[in-house]
């Protein structure tokens, strides 16, 4: 699949077909979900492959171990769950049985944040960033659009340890524009717009509320730099220290607690390197709630009006 054909599909349309070329040409990728195949778009593998593709219940924990297991033996599993059950509920499998072990598995969780819409606060993942960070040799990765997750499953699947993937169901808006002659690095944050007053640090859905806010901006004679990152761990320091170096402030935009996620990632690394005023879009410490997407953004303040907002007081801060 390549990066024009996923733009157009449902974000789980994209990694479930992926998956079924890779299991196509390789007989040890194994797909296990929670009860949730329909919701995590896994019904059509299970059609195609029912020897390797399991559904374990609502049993979490279970999936995990079992991952684990099949991993252990040679297999490459990808297990499917909401975002909240792929860390909360399996956080010591996580730890011991996957991470701890060096066992490759990627786990993918749908609907973090605000996506997870009308299934409410429960179904709501606002820490399971912060869960998979805290956990030594997890990559956590979200992509920041359905073609961008398209070219960098591959890179994914390639690498060497356990990932924590971030998935939202359904299309994305585009904001991931391949360079001609660059190939896309699963390391390397994007540059998506350049600016010299603020930095605009986000990942997933906030990336478009980002790149929104920056033209809010640029009508006051702001100018604001635009980050995507789309791997929080490792996260990439380089690109973020010289982007804060040249404008002097940043605010932080993720679809998170503010405490743990993109916006502790940022933070920590800022603290250490380049000390500088800072912004925190996100989830203040709190519980999410039922509702549309747009209407959670607007109750958590989390859409581009907020960040260029936010962008203002921390300019008068820097100032």
């Amino acid at each position: 699949m390549n990066f024009e054909q996923a733009s157009v599909l449902p974000m789980r349309q994209v990694a479930a077909d992926w998956l079924k070329e890779k299991m196509a040409e390789d007989d040890k990728v194994i797909a296990i979900n929670a009860d949730l195949g329909s919701a995590c778009g896994t019904l059509g593998l299970a059609k195609a492959f029912p020897d390797r593709v399991f559904n374990v219940g609502i049993a979490e924990a279970n999936m995990a171990g079992v991952a684990a297991g099949l991993a252990a033996y040679g297999y490459k599993p990808y297990i499917f769950t909401f975002a909240p059950f792929a860390t909360r509920r399996i956080a010591d499998q996580l730890a011991i049985s996957i991470s701890y072990a060096g066992l490759k598995v990627v786990i993918i969780g749908t609907d973090p944040g605000v996506s997870a819409q009308m299934n409410g606060g429960t179904h709501m993942g606002v820490e399971d960033t912060a869960i998979v960070r805290a956990i030594p040799g997890i990559m956590v990765f979200e992509p920041s659009d359905c073609g961008q997750y398209a070219v960098a499953l591959e890179q994914i699947d390639a690498y060497d340890g356990p990932v924590f993937i971030r998935q939202l169901r359904k299309i994305t808006p585009p904001v991931y524009k391949p360079v001609d002659g660059k190939e896309f690095n699963l390391l390397t944050a994007d540059l998506l717009k350049e600016g010299s007053d603020v930095s605009l640090i986000a990942s997933g859905v906030e990336i478009e509320q980002a790149m929104k806010a920056a033209d809010i901006l640029a009508a006051e004679g702001i100018s604001a730099e635009v980050i995507g990152v789309h791997t929080v761990k490792p996260l990439d320091k380089e690109t973020i220290i010289k982007s804060v170096r040249k404008t002097g402030c940043a605010v932080v935009c993720d679809n998170h607690n503010v405490i743990g996620g993109l916006c502790g990632a940022v933070a920590e690394t800022l603290a250490l390197n380049c000390p500088t005023p800072l912004e925190f879009i996100g989830f203040q410490d709190c519980f999410g709630a039922v509702g549309k997407m747009s209407d959670l953004m607007e109750r958590f303040e989390m859409k581009d009006k907020h960040i260029a907002g936010a962008a203002r007081k921390v300019l008068t801060r820097k100032n």
